[in-house]
């Protein structure tokens, strides 16, 4: 079973910058492509950022710019990079890991990220 746990969470005043990780259980990220999804409450989970085993990346709009994802393979974790952070990025985070081949898929459990001044 594959296991994600988020950490790097917190409190940021608008304009500063974060980083998220997601520790994996593993070297999956050779077969998995790994995903950053939010959500804020009452709103739908939404796809932030997604890095693909070839290492290309794509961003949602709002964050274009702003957010970077990243891989290590050595330490097995995936990061997300976030940057010029403003209050509507407010949400609970969340990896997300699809396996290429069969599109089996697991989730972390979240890390809340808040910002406000």
């Amino acid at each position: 079973q594959v296991q994600l746990v988020e950490s790097g969470g917190g409190l940021v005043q608008p304009g500063g910058s974060l980083r998220l990780s997601c520790a994996t259980s593993g070297s999956i990220l050779s077969i998995y492509t790994m995903d950053w999804y939010r959500q804020a409450p009452g709103k739908q989970r939404d796809l932030v950022a997604r890095i693909t085993t070839g290492g290309v990346t794509q961003y949602a709009d709002s964050v274009k710019g702003r957010f970077t994802i990243s891989r290590d393979n050595g330490k097995n974790t995936v990061y997300l990079q976030m940057n010029s952070l403003k209050p509507e990025d407010t949400a609970v985070y969340y990896c997300h890991a699809e396996m290429v081949i069969t599109k089996r898929n697991f989730w972390g459990q979240g890390t809340q990220v808040t910002v406000s001044s």
